[in-house]
C-alpha cells in the first residue's frame, strides 16, 4: 500500500506542474521574446517629404530643422499663449517623459506676431521641466502655411495659423501615425487640447517611434562589431 501511494506521487498533477514551471514556460518565454523582435510593428508612414525648416529660426535666432530628428510638429501660429493649455498637456504626457532621447526635439512653428507671447509661454513650461529640446521656431505666415501643406493632411489652419493638432515627424522627413485607428480611422495627427487622446493614443505611439531607431541602433552598433 505505501509503494503504491509514493508511485501515485511521483505521477502526481503537481509534480509536472513543477517540472513545466522549471523547463518549459522559460523556453516559452524565449520563443515569444524572440519571434516579438521579428514581428515588432513599426508605426505607419503617412506622408513623405515633409518640408524642412530652412525659412525658420529658433527664438535665438539659430537655424531649425528636422533632419535626423524625432520631431513633434506643432503650430501655434499668431497667438501661442492661447495654447498655453496644449503645451501643457504635452509638456506632461510626451515631453518629459521622452526628452532625454538624444535625437528627440519638439518644434511649435509660430509667426512674428507670436514671438512675444511664445517666449512668456516657454518661461512658464520652464517652471515644471528643461525647455533645451523645446523650440519654438519662427517664420512668416507663408512658411507656416508651406509647412503644414507638405503634410498633405485632410486637416486646416485657423485664421491665426494655428491648429490643436501635433504631428510625429520621423528623421527622414516622413509623417507618421495611424492608418486604421478605431475611432478616428486615417490619424495624421494629435489633438493637443484632449488629455484622452494625448494618454491614450500619442503615448503609445511616440514610444514604438522611439523603440525602432533604439532597435535600429543596436543593430547597427551590432554589425559593427
Amino acid at each position: 500500500m505505501q509503494l503504491e501511494t509514493i508511485k501515485d506521487n511521483r505521477n502526481s498533477p503537481v509534480k509536472y506542474a513543477v517540472l513545466i514551471a522549471l523547463f518549459v514556460l522559460p523556453l516559452v518565454i524565449y520563443l515569444l521574446s524572440a519571434s516579438g523582435e521579428e514581428l515588432f510593428n513599426l508605426l505607419p508612414q503617412l506622408t513623405k517629404d515633409v518640408s524642412n525648416l530652412e525659412e525658420f529660426e529658433d527664438l535665438e535666432g539659430n537655424n531649425v530643422s528636422l533632419d535626423n530628428k524625432i520631431t513633434i510638429l506643432g503650430f501655434f501660429g499668431d497667438t501661442p499663449e492661447s495654447k498655453k493649455g496644449n503645451a501643457l498637456n504635452l509638456n506632461e504626457k510626451i515631453y518629459k517623459r521622452n526628452y532625454k532621447f538624444d535625437d528627440f526635439q519638439f518644434v511649435i512653428l509660430i509667426s512674428e506676431e507670436g514671438k512675444d507671447q511664445a517666449i512668456e509661454l516657454r518661461n512658464k513650461i520652464e517652471a515644471y521641466t528643461s525647455t533645451e529640446k523645446w523650440i519654438f521656431a519662427v517664420g512668416s505666415k507663408d512658411a507656416i502655411s508651406n509647412v503644414f501643406n507638405s503634410l498633405k493632411t485632410d486637416m486646416s489652419l485657423s485664421p491665426n495659423y494655428s491648429t490643436p493638432y501635433v504631428f510625429i515627424i520621423d528623421k527622414e522627413q516622413i509623417l507618421r501615425g495611424r492608418e486604421n485607428d478605431e475611432d478616428n480611422g486615417l490619424m495624421y495627427g494629435y489633438n493637443s487640447a484632449d488629455i484622452a487622446e494625448i494618454s491614450n493614443k500619442m503615448v503609445a505611439d511616440v514610444k514604438v517611434i522611439l523603440a525602432e531607431y533604439r532597435r535600429a541602433l543596436k543593430k547597427y552598433n551590432s554589425d559593427r562589431k
